[in-house]
């Protein structure tokens, strides 16, 4: 009934201790052999310390004896192979340590595991699922990620939606629900909280066990890989959280696997993470590079994710319990490493940094001297951002340069521009309620604050619940507060979302040029008296522009002088202040034709009505293509009378 047998060649473990096998996961795990008509199943791990290994569980009533993995090299690879398929069976690993103690371990490579509070793996074949997006894989190849738009809605899965019954909403019923929610708002990609298996629902992920196993949760593999698929075929691209800087200190998990520090640094300092309570992973430890490097490219082959977002990379870069800060410089070799590797496999795939530092040239190519990633998240705007949109309207001018301050190093790298799960926990208050004043003027804040960052340059990332204008914070335990849109202003602010999103989308000035300098110019950015920002942004055609004029006080302004760099007309295409989105109705609703007036620096000028607490958006007139659409109209309309006689 078993049979031991060597499964790896000398050159794979060589490539494995070398932290150069990149593809660990066809090695290591649990494997169904098929030979003929006969399967088998095959457990190959890595436990280096262990006295001795023995697979247990439901196929040997969870009895070791007899089951006992042979060491197949000196490093501490142990393989065994039994003749039975043991698919769809519970199984751990039962290490004997060095000190003589018995320890069960779920496995490192398992590709799924039970549902929490259980800890067991599960023998799992990933194939034969017929994948239908091609077609998406395609248009990849030949996309440019940064001349293009790019809108993230990041979400928690287990609190977007739930069942009537409390439960989650599994991958399949996300499938039918969340996919035409996000795509019909207007977004480009979703981006999800960790979804390797973990064992603590309030974790959200962060802290995990299982890096090559899709949690639980909500189903199985395959259902993740159909929810993945179904994005593709509507069109949004999908972004994982993933965490390569630590992992949780359960006993069924990575931590003292073979009874020593295996997979996490030796010494307590550089080890220990007090703020989450987990482990570092040892990211100089060569078995822990084709670990970590094989679960990214992993996640990509198998459910054809689009794109990691690297969770607390300050944890990676520099070293944890330092009264100053010092260079990691393993976590620096290893994401430089990571990126040769992943954009070799992929160069297609997307790679973020939630960064908090100010180290430099984050995304710069690893080749030109870089980390390599493709976008960091601009931390220091969020902060400087909101920390403005939470000072009373009548103090904002002292803080006038938070506004600003991010322009000057907006082109330095490839900045997304994040609102994202931790603004809006932890007695942070969600957007909305971060805005002072009453009642309406929150609501206006909310989308003047959205049109600023629609405006700015950068890609753009809001966290769920956003959208229906949640005054109460994100509740991990629960779920969005849907009735909300039951009511006026919640209502009305869902619809301005969806008009400012297809208006980004639409609009190539807001996108085509964000990371060069050339896509952005100031108008105005010294009126501090009046809290009164206006910017233009530029496609690289000619003509091609929007004017931007933000208003973050409650004063209303009519025949507002403003420089414009064009001379011609300009139609206002948003205005924050509509009331179809809630607001007081001061708009311009009547082309504005510039006049010879210098101001701001400019040839020209216009006047228009400011709103309070609000946005206009002007673009300026393109008369051919105003005149064409005027002659396509009356030709519809001529054509629609004719089928209506």
């Amino acid at each position: 009934m078993v049979v031991s047998c060597l499964v790896t060649s000398k050159s794979q473990m060589h490539l494995f201790h070398e932290g150069t096998l990149y593809e660990s996961y066809r090695i290591f795990g649990a494997h169904l052999i098929k030979d003929n008509h006969l399967i088998r199943t095959r457990f190959t791990v890595w436990a280096p310390h262990a006295m001795d290994v023995r697979i247990v569980g439901d196929f040997n009533k969870w009895n070791g004896n007899g089951y006992s993995l042979l060491r197949i090299n000196k490093e501490g690879i142990w393989s065994i192979t039994l003749n039975e398929n043991l698919e769809g069976m519970l199984y751990k690993y039962e290490i004997i340590t060095e000190t003589g103690d018995t320890i069960l371990k779920a496995d490192p490579f398992a590709f799924y595991s039970e549902v929490r509070p259980n800890t067991a793996s599960i023998v799992y074949s990933l194939d034969d699922f017929k994948w239908e997006d091609r077609q998406w894989q395609k248009q990849k190849c030949h996309h440019n990620p940064l001349a293009s738009p790019m809108a993230i809605y990041e979400v928690h899965l287990g609190s977007w939606r739930l069942k009537d019954d409390g439960h989650f909403l599994s991958y399949q019923e996300l499938a039918i629900e969340l996919i035409p929610y996000v795509k019909d708002l207007g977004f480009t990609h979703i981006e999800i909280l960790p979804l390797v298996e973990h064992p603590l629902d309030i974790s959200w992920g962060y802290q995990g066990t299982g890096y090559y196993s899709v949690t639980s949760r909500y189903g199985t593999p395959h259902d993740f890989m159909y929810f993945v698929n179904e994005c593709h075929k509507n069109g949004l691209g999908v972004i994982l959280d993933w965490v390569p800087g630590h992992f949780c200190k359960d006993d069924h998990g990575l931590y003292k696997f073979d009874g020593s520090y295996l997979f996490d640094y030796s010494n307590e300092q550089d080890r220990e993470n007090p703020v989450w309570g987990t482990a570092n992973f040892n990211l100089g430890k060569l078995e822990v590079q084709s670990f970590l490097i094989s679960s990214a490219i992993f996640w990509m082959e198998y459910f054809h994710i689009d794109g990691l977002r690297l969770d607390a990379v300050a944890n990676l870069i520099y070293l944890p319990n330092r009264s100053e800060k010092q260079v990691k410089q393993d976590g620096i070799d290893f994401i430089k490493k990571l990126h040769k590797v992943v954009f070799q496999y992929d160069p297609s795939i997307l790679m973020f940094a939630e960064d908090s530092t100010d180290l430099p040239q984050v995304t710069t190519p690893v080749c030109y001297g870089g980390l390599g990633f493709s976008y960091k998240w601009n931390m220091g705007w969020m902060n400087d951002v909101l920390s403005y949109m939470e000072t009373p309207s009548e103090q904002r001018n002292h803080y006038h340069h938070q506004m600003t301050f991010s322009l000057l190093y907006a082109f330095n790298e490839n900045f997304v521009l994040p609102f994202s799960h931790d603004e809006v926990v932890h007695g942070k208050k969600s957007l909305l309620d971060k805005m002072p004043g009453d009642y309406w003027q929150k609501f206006a804040q909310l989308r003047l604050l959205l049109a600023f960052m629609i405006g700015h340059p950068g890609k753009k990332l809001l966290f769920m619940g956003f959208e229906l204008g949640h005054f109460s914070e994100w509740k991990d335990q629960g779920q969005l507060d849907w009735n909300l849109l039951d009511f006026d202003m919640h209502e009305k602010t869902f619809a301005y979302v969806k008009e400012l999103l297809k208006i980004y989308k639409r609009s190539r000035p807001l996108f085509q040029l964000d990371h060069h300098p050339k896509g952005f110019e100031w108008i105005d950015v010294n009126n501090a008296e009046q809290s009164i920002f206006s910017f233009v942004r530029k496609s690289s055609k000619e003509n091609d522009l929007l004017v931007f004029v933000c208003n973050f006080t409650p004063v209303v302004y009519h025949d507002y002088l403003v420089g414009v760099p064009k001379k011609g007309s300009y139609r206002e295409i948003l205005n924050t202040d509509s009331v179809e989105f809630g607001g007081s109705g001061v708009t311009n609703k009547r082309i504005l034709k510039t006049i010879n007036q210098p101001f701001h620096g400019k040839v020209d000028s216009i006047k228009l009505s400011i709103p309070p607490f609000g946005v206009s958006v002007l673009r300026m007139v393109n008369k051919r293509k105003e005149k064409k659409n005027d002659q396509e109209k009356v030709r519809c309309d001529a054509i629609g009378g004719w089928k209506g006689k």
